[in-house]
């Protein structure tokens, strides 16, 4: 049996999420936005009392490793590490946007969504990356990676080769603001969620796929850039 605790806090959501065989039992989430510190170590308290399990119960910690915000990226990969060094368990890395489509298949499947023509359909997640840019992949219907993950300015004249026969069907927080952008597109309500984790992880965590917890660090896809204060000091 695995128990595995799922946290994701790549976007302006902090999700946190606890699993038995690839099952989700139990999960706690908050767009606050700038209280993932915070609310990180609280959700994951609630989830062991609330489900009477002891930290030392855990199999594994899974973590959305990314692309997102860099912010929300290190606090949850290092509060996973953190907890992987205490317990000495494995931690379990799995794509954000990987994540967002096992969502988006978990939904369709129980009717939540309804997109027509699934089966030919291309899925593409969006983490929003400011302005009109997103981070951005295409998947199949079952869950499979089309390309590489990239970061994409989204204009007209975006994921032309994916547009036309097949029915381009993109969501995740950055998906909105592309809505009128990409007119053909259908557009669902799938967010970044550690519920997107469970199976996955588990899937990695049943083959072994586990991280170097020493040397493991987020996918950021772009580096972060500091931009010096226009304000004069005194």
């Amino acid at each position: 049996m695995s128990l595995i605790l799922c946290i994701e806090t790549g976007t302006d959501i902090c999700s946190v999420g606890l699993s038995r065989d690839g099952e989700l039992i139990s999960l706690r989430e908050s767009d606050e936005g700038r209280d993932h510190a915070r609310n990180v170590a609280l959700f994951v308290d609630e989830l062991l009392r609330e489900n009477d399990i002891a930290a030392e119960e855990l199999s594994a910690v899974a973590v959305g490793m990314g692309p997102g915000s860099y912010t929300g990226l290190r606090i949850g990969v290092s509060f996973a590490k953190g907890l992987c060094y205490g317990l000495q368990i494995p931690l379990v890395a799995v794509g954000s946007l990987d994540s967002m489509v096992q969502v988006a298949r978990e939904d369709h499947e129980a009717g939540i969504i309804d997109v027509d023509n699934w089966r030919d359909a291309v899925l593409c997640p969006m983490v929003d990356a400011r302005r009109m840019e997103v981070y951005t992949q295409m998947f199949d219907t079952q869950g499979q990676p089309l390309n590489e993950v990239k970061a994409e300015i989204v204009t007209e004249e975006s994921f032309k080769e994916w547009r036309g026969e097949r029915q381009l069907v993109i969501f995740g927080n950055g998906a909105a603001k592309c809505r009128e952008v990409l007119s053909d597109a259908t557009y669902i309500n799938v967010t970044p969620s550690a519920r997107g984790l469970a199976a996955l992880a588990h899937q990695r965590f049943e083959a072994g796929q586990t991280e170097d917890i020493a040397y493991f660090e987020p996918f950021y896809l772009k580096d972060f850039i500091i931009i010096p204060s226009k304000k004069k000091l005194l």
